[in-house]
């Protein structure tokens, strides 16, 4: 009986906990574009890192929402440049030094890239 009760409140408490949230990828948070604008990085669907503009000419838009964790520090996927409006193949890398490499291709060999740094 005392093995049944401990059982039940030990599952009831499992429900009033609040969720664990996971671990924030180290991509994740504000990072200011070369151009001076801000970038806000976060989870989207399906494990995926979204890039969002939130300041300047083109806060508002998307330049990203299927950046996938590669390893080492480095995210593929698309990124979408509102210069010229096209959508590349693209990588994120973190740098040991705090800052973030984004480089985006057509046809694999004409890439452009950017060093973004954090915004504290």
């Amino acid at each position: 009986m005392m093995m049944r009760l401990l059982f039940a409140a030990t599952v009831a408490g499992m429900f009033l906990l609040p969720p664990v949230a996971g671990a924030a990828a180290p991509i994740e948070g504000l990072w200011k574009t070369e151009s001076g604008e801000n970038a806000a990085f976060y989870a989207c669907d399906g494990g995926a890192m979204c890039i969002k503009v939130t300041t300047g000419l083109h806060a508002g838009k998307v330049l990203s929402s299927d950046l996938r964790d590669a390893g080492d520090g480095v995210y593929a996927g698309s990124l979408f440049n509102p210069e010229d409006e096209r959508t590349y193949s693209g990588r994120a890398t973190l740098n040991g030094d705090g800052t973030l490499k984004l480089k985006g291709c057509a046809l694999k060999i004409f890439c452009k890239s950017q060093t973004w740094t954090r915004v504290d």
